[in-house]
C-alpha cells in the first residue's frame, strides 16, 4: 500500500476529526489531540504529546513576522497540515487551528506506533520501538510525512492524511509544561503530553545554534 493510500484499519480508530474540531483556541485544541490517531498510508501513530503556537501573538511561532511562502498554510482555513523542512534533513508536522488568518497550529511532537510497525521499523532500522515517533522529526518520518503533505485537509473523509478521534486522554493522565528547544517565550506551559507515556520525548530548553534563525522556532 503507498503513502497516498490509507491503510484499511483506518476506521477502527473513531471517526474523522472534523474541521470543527480545529476551528478552536490552540491550546484547546492540543489538548483534546492527546490520544488521537494520525493515519497515513500503512501507519498509524496515536499522538502522546503536542505544543501549541500562537501565530502573530506568538514570538516562538513561524506566523510571528507575517505571512511567506513557507508558512502560507499557516493562514489558511483550521484543519490543514502545515509541514515544513528543518536542520537541512527533519520534516515536522502541525496542524493549523482557529479561524482563517490567525495562523495558530498545533505541532505534533510523539506519539506510538499503533498501525504498521513493520513499515515505521523499516523507516528507523535503528530504533527500538518506543523511540519510532518519539519526537517530531522521527513522527514524521515514522509516517512517510514530507513536504508534499503540507496543506493537506486532514479534516476530509477521503483525505490521503487523516487524524481520527481515537482514545482520547483522561484530564488527570495530562501534563502541561514548557516547549522544547525554544529561546522565544520559552516560560509559556504550552507542550501537552499523556503522563508517564515511554513515547513522549525528553524534555530540552533551548541551546544556541549556528544554523539560521528560524531554524531554532517549531511552527
Amino acid at each position: 500500500m503507498g503513502d497516498g493510500q490509507l491503510t484499511a484499519s483506518a476506521g477502527s480508530f473513531g471517526r474523522v476529526l472534523p474541521r470543527s474540531f480545529y476551528d478552536r483556541p490552540v491550546l484547546e485544541v492540543a489538548r483534546n489531540l492527546l490520544g488521537a490517531v494520525v493515519v497515513h498510508g500503512p501507519v498509524a501513530i496515536r499522538l502522546t504529546e503536542v505544543e501549541a503556537y500562537a501565530g502573530a501573538h506568538d514570538p516562538a511561532s513561524h506566523a510571528f513576522r507575517g505571512q511567506t511562502a513557507r508558512n502560507a498554510v499557516m493562514f489558511g482555513r483550521a484543519g490543514h497540515a502545515y509541514v515544513y523542512f528543518t536542520y537541512g534533513m527533519h520534516f515536522c508536522m502541525n496542524l493549523v487551528t482557529g479561524p482563517a488568518g490567525h495562523a495558530s497550529a498545533v505541532l505534533l511532537r510523539a506519539g506510538e506506533v499503533v498501525v504498521g510497525l513493520d513499515e515505521a521499523r523499516a523507516r528507523r532500522p535503528k530504533a527500538p520501538d518506543r523511540d519510532l515517533a518519539r519526537g517530531p522529526a522521527r513522527l514524521t518520518l515514522a509516517l512517510g510525512v514530507d513536504r508534499s503533505c503540507d496543506g493537506v485537509d486532514v479534516s476530509g473523509r477521503a483525505s490521503r492524511l487523516q487524524v481520527r478521534s481515537g482514545e482520547p486522554a483522561g484530564d488527570a493522565d495530562v501534563r502541561w509544561g514548557p516547549r522544547v528547544g525554544i529561546r522565544a517565550a520559552a516560560e509559556l506551559p504550552w507542550r501537552a503530553w499523556i503522563h508517564a507515556d515511554p513515547t513522549v520525548s525528553a524534555y530540552r530548553p533551548h541551546t544556541a545554534r549556528t544554523t539560521e534563525r528560524d531554524a531554532t522556532e517549531k511552527s
